[in-house]
């Protein structure tokens, strides 16, 4: 049963089972109700206790129902019930009790939580808002500023921040199921409290409402939810518990309906199935005591943090000391740059940097039982660290390559033991990027890849396998995107026109800038290499503006002009030159073209990858760009998009 009734004396319990989460699917919403008449018309109760069974209270609403019209019946309806219900519910809360759960607690006359319990209303990161009284219970608790916190700025707080700001009564010192008992035996002998929604709440004043907005808006980026939770919350706190729900449940029918919603909905489904690919279920990955990673350079070094981050061991391998010193450098500014913003203590930071062992050559990662190489794109280079490291590690090491291109199979051509070989493409900074590209040979064990996919998990990171192809998913795709941006400046198009369109559809920057802040000489040398095994690769305008000596920011020229010390692109007569010859009479285009055509050129790739088996899912081409490229995630990914708009006409 989803929902089943016990009693203890005269005190009743509810428990909902539905497992993973508890979600308030249809069939508890109804189970709760039946609960709910069974106990009321027994007379010989006097409260209700409400729990919830494994390793959690409840997870939110059943977010599957969605993508269908409500269904009765609805949560508000169940909550209000519960809230007029002649016996007291108290809500035993263990683990965590999220959205919906947390709306159900906020219905209960008391709450008492075990010592580990976390709450949140993290409905915005589904372009949501809370729909069955979040808003307008929440601030009669605790306050309008802090409920505006967890309603509408992601705040997460746990069981003694919860007892302190009143959103909890008591927190368990033993099992909270026995401990909410026996507090709802001594809450009888007492004057019970006002329901929730009956409660009086302290409007902050206009000034409060304005300063959050302007707070709000400027975190939300572009994404109506924040607002539209403190824009109903603020109604039920100036005109009353009534208003303020009949407005909170029409803005969340409204945004349930939304593209947003439908955009972050996707992407929730795709990344809680990205770590467990069906075909790995059942396969052990290797065991990390200690992972060894070779070149210390920016990738190298972010990759180290992110696995000393994580808490395992990193043996870093460069070739000569003043290579070592320069990487472990690198690394410890990574750390104290991170206890210098708050992500982390000095402390901690000692302790992640402690954690690691600098070694000259490779004979130092001997003991490692996985080795990430990162040096620069040179076939040669890769293969002569992987040949030494083929006879240095124990023959169950797992080898590794970060390549951005280069066919992993040319990387391990001829290596013994091909079954322990694999690609894992990291993106920069690789201690703050999500994404990782798994990429297996076809030798590769399946021990090997899920040992692949396990690590991402440990790093807390979004993986996605790809095929063996030139650039792989994420990078082909890129190569595309910056071809189809460069045909509309040979059409005529500015290349400022085309980065401000990008950057008002919600990149961070436009193709040209992010060109700039890479270095314009990768991709050419790239290119450089192509030509030089023969194959017909036109020229470009990147490659006019670095033969011109304009590599982007760290030569302070690209595509446009930089400052010293200053970030801040600047429109460039010089590099309009240069790039001339490659252009096409100046013309207009509206933005909505721009994005559109660009976006088509991007899913019409992601399509060709998938014909090719290169991915598996248009799921996986999204989580890549989403989490890799900053394609902005209220809008799903090139493939969600293109599909949402074909449905439409």
């Amino acid at each position: 049963m989803t929902v089943s009734l016990s009693r203890h004396g005269d005190i009743a319990l509810v428990r909902l089972d539905n497992p993973p989460v508890n979600a308030l699917g249809r069939a508890v919403r109804e189970g709760l109700l039946a609960v709910l008449a069974e106990t009321e018309a027994d007379l010989s109760l006097r409260a209700v206790v409400l729990a919830g069974a494994g390793k959690l209270f409840v997870g939110g609403a059943d977010i599957a129902e969605f993508d269908a019209p409500p269904q009765p019946p609805h949560l508000p309806e169940v909550l209000a019930r519960i809230e007029a219900a002649r016996l007291p519910w108290i809500a035993a809360l263990h683990g965590q009790a999220l959205g919906g759960g947390l709306e159900l607690a906020l219905a209960c006359r008391f709450r008492v939580a075990a010592a580990g319990a976390r709450f949140a209303l993290p409905e915005v990161n589904l372009g949501l808002i809370p729909g069955a009284g979040g808003t307008q219970r929440l601030p009669r608790l605790i306050g309008a500023g802090a409920a505006l916190e967890m309603a509408a700025e992601r705040r997460m707080v746990s069981a003694d921040e919860a007892l302190a700001l009143g959103l909890v009564d008591h927190v368990a010192a033993g099992q909270v199921e026995e401990d909410a008992v026996a507090f709802a035996r001594a809450a009888l002998d007492r004057p019970l409290p006002a329901p929730v929604g009956a409660r009086p709440v302290a409007d902050p004043g206009a000034a409060f409402w304005q300063e959050a907005a302007a707070r709000i808006a400027k975190a939300a980026k572009g994404q109506a939810a924040p607002l539209a939770a403190l824009e109903v919350m603020r109604i039920g706190v100036e005109r009353g518990f009534a208003a303020g729900s009949t407005a909170e449940r029409a803005r969340f029918l409204a945004l349930r309906d939304s593209d947003e919603a439908a955009a972050l909905r996707h992407l929730f489904f795709a990344e809680r199935a990205a770590p467990r690919p069906a075909a790995l279920r059942g396969v052990a990955p290797v065991a990390l005591s200690a992972v060894g990673v070779v070149g210390g350079g920016t990738m190298g070094a972010g990759i180290a943090a992110a696995l000393r981050n994580a808490g395992l061991p990193v043996v870093l391998s460069e070739r000569d000391p003043a290579a070592l010193e320069r990487g472990l450098a690198t690394l410890r500014g990574i750390f104290d740059a991170a206890a210098k913003r708050g992500l982390t203590t000095p402390e901690e930071a000692a302790a992640r940097m402690a954690g690691v062992t600098g070694t000259v050559g490779l004979h130092g990662l001997a003991g490692c039982d996985l080795v990430i190489e990162a040096v620069f794109e040179d076939l040669a280079v890769k293969r002569e660290v992987f040949g030494a490291l083929a006879t240095i590690c124990a023959p169950g090491a797992v080898l590794a390559t970060n390549t951005s291109y280069i066919d992993p199979r040319l990387i391990f051509d001829g290596l013994a033991g091909p079954d322990r070989c694999i690609g894992l493409h990291f993106f920069s900074p690789a201690q703050v990027m999500k994404l990782v590209e798994i990429i297996p040979l076809p030798d590769t064990s399946a021990t090997v890849l899920a040992t692949g996919f396990d690590l991402a998990a440990r790093l807390g990171k979004v993986p996605v396998q790809s095929g063996i192809c030139d650039g792989f998913i994420g990078n082909r795709i890129l190569r595309r995107y910056r071809a189809e941006a460069e045909a509309m400046l040979r059409d005529g198009v500015a290349h400022w026109a085309i980065d401000a369109a990008m950057r008002g559809f919600g990149y961070a920057m436009g193709p040209f800038e992010m060109q700039d802040l890479a270095g314009l000489d990768i991709s050419f040398l790239h290119r450089e290499a192509a030509r030089a095994r023969g194959e017909a690769v036109p020229e470009t305008p990147g490659d006019l503006l670095v033969r011109a000596g304009r590599k982007g920011q760290k030569t302070g020229g690209g595509w446009y002009d930089y400052a010293p010390g200053d970030r801040t692109p600047r429109l460039s007569d010089k590099a309009a030159r240069i790039v001339a010859p490659l252009a096409g009479p100046a013309r207009d285009m509206a933005e909505g073209d721009i994005v559109a055509r660009l976006i088509a050129a991007m899913a019409a790739e992601g399509q060709a990858i998938l014909d090719e088996g290169i991915a598996a899912s248009p799921q996986d081409i999204d989580l890549v760009e989403v989490h890799g490229y900053g394609f902005p995630r209220i809008k799903g990914g090139p493939m969600f998009l293109t599909a949402r708009q074909a449905t439409r006409g």
